[in-house]
């Protein structure tokens, strides 16, 4: 190690804390230890650490409330999280808002070695970059990534659009993270699947008695986000009675919950997030000009996964390692074959698609690495080999002869988008490429 790199240890324990600081120091490292939150954000203040390992349960605070104080106050950094098994939840919790990596208890003090000192070698820790990857490794991404953390700075709404999948919440989580109200609530409402006549009540809240069937007084998301943050997910299909009301929140900072005679105080940041073109629907009419204004003040747009795909085998392998530590898997890898059909699918359902089949192929996987045919058991069913006997001879150069005219009448309609012509033809696009290879069908 070229230089000694400060590792601020957060740990109440008296035997482990001091042992982690004596190991870290023979292994070339500038440890300090805090023996609790309050320490650690003052050490933090004072010696801006390269890297943290922190336990989850502290004295006086938890340490994902250390470690998003931390990403508010100095960025991300370089953040170990020690657990027990039932505290595993929070840990994968914190790894998608940033954090490098968790250890449960007893803890692999070797592994946790071999780890700073990877994420200290790396060349963005050498040139002491202010954060690690939290979004994503490609160049799409860290511009979201930037862009957020600069909106966290200043206290105005944010749209985020994408594409259904495509991670808005993450996004919203991640800004919530970086803000100053990380340790307030992060409440999020999605508009779409609420039922109309119930909107008003689930926005604004309700008190006893306002309609039938009140029988209590009801706080509603924009009352419980409080002083934290609150996500109102496809703000688009707010019919327009409560877009009227969503701008008087905006603009005055106050809601009516049915049945009060008083306006309550809005104290949340507001982010809204959509898979429409909100612009777009106010030239329709659709949604109301004035209330696009009021929210569009930073728009930031998530680009799906096909349009990032060095962000597939950085997200795989931390999606991979989540589903193995909440279902409690033994070991898991992603086989070279499986990083290869992972660059070849073109995943219209997003980061959600792949969450999905990585936790299918792990839950359901036979041994230890994870196949191609583990992520994409449907392709095996599309491509089986016919039957012993069938599409020989002739035959066979019959059904290709079908399936090459079907394949270029498919791309010819999609005009030549592989993806759309996968589509008509009801395949994958990976399978199409290959039949097309085969075929020597022309692009």
């Amino acid at each position: 190690m070229s230089q000694r790199r400060i590792v601020l240890v957060v740990e109440d324990d008296p035997v482990l804390g001091p042992a982690l600081v004596q190991r870290l120091r023979l292994e070339g490292f500038w440890p300090r230890l805090a023996p609790d939150g309050a320490a650690a954000l003052r050490e933090a203040r004072s010696l801006r650490p390269d890297a943290v390992v922190s336990d989850i349960r502290l004295p006086d605070m938890s340490g994902e409330e250390v470690y998003r104080r931390l990403l508010a106050e100095a960025g991300a950094l370089p953040a170990f999280f020690m657990t027990a098994f039932g505290e595993v939840a929070q840990a994968v919790r914190l790894v998608r808002a940033g954090a490098r990596d968790y250890l449960t208890k007893p803890v692999d003090v070797d592994r946790l070695v071999a780890a700073l000192a990877e994420a200290l070698a790396a060349p963005e820790a050498a040139q002491g970059a202010p954060e690690q990857a939290a979004l994503g490794v490609s160049a799409a991404m860290r511009a979201v990534e930037a862009l957020l953390r600069k909106a966290a700075r200043v206290d105005v709404p944010v749209v985020l659009a994408g594409e259904t999948g495509a991670g808005k919440e993450v996004a919203a989580r991640f800004l919530h993270a970086a803000s100053a109200r990380a340790d307030k609530p992060f409440v999020a409402l999605n508009c779409a699947a609420i039922p109309r006549d119930l909107a008003e009540s689930t926005l604004f809240g309700h008190e006893r008695g306002a309609f039938t069937g009140a029988a209590a007084r009801h706080a509603g998301v924009a009352e419980r986000a409080g002083a934290g943050t609150l996500l109102l997910d496809e703000v688009a299909e707010l019919p327009p009675e409560l877009q009227a009301k969503l701008l008087r929140l905006v603009q005055e900072r106050s809601f009516l919950p049915l049945g009060a005679a008083a306006e309550k105080p809005f104290g949340a940041r507001l982010v809204c997030a959509t898979h429409a073109d909100l612009a777009d629907l106010v030239r329709q009419g659709r949604f109301r000009q004035d209330l696009f204004y009021r929210l569009n003040v930073i728009a930031v747009e998530v680009p799906p996964l096909r349009r990032r795909a060095d962000d597939l085998p950085w997200l795989a392998q931390r999606l991979l390692a989540e589903a193995v530590a909440r279902f409690g898997l033994g070991p898991r890898r992603l086989a070279e074959g499986a990083l290869a059909a992972l660059a070849e699918h073109d995943w219209p359902g997003n980061v959600r698609e792949l969450r999905n089949r990585i936790e299918r192929a792990a839950a359901l996987a036979d041994g230890e690495a994870i196949g191609a045919a583990d992520l994409f058991p449907e392709q095996a069913l599309e491509e089986a080999p016919a039957p012993a006997g069938e599409a020989q001879g002739p035959l066979a150069a019959a059904l290709d002869a079908a399936t090459r005219a079907a394949i270029e009448e498919a791309l010819a309609r999609a005009g030549g988008s592989r993806a759309e012509a996968a589509r008509l033809l009801g395949i994958s696009r990976t399978t199409l490429w290959k039949r097309m290879r085969d075929l020597g069908v022309e692009g």
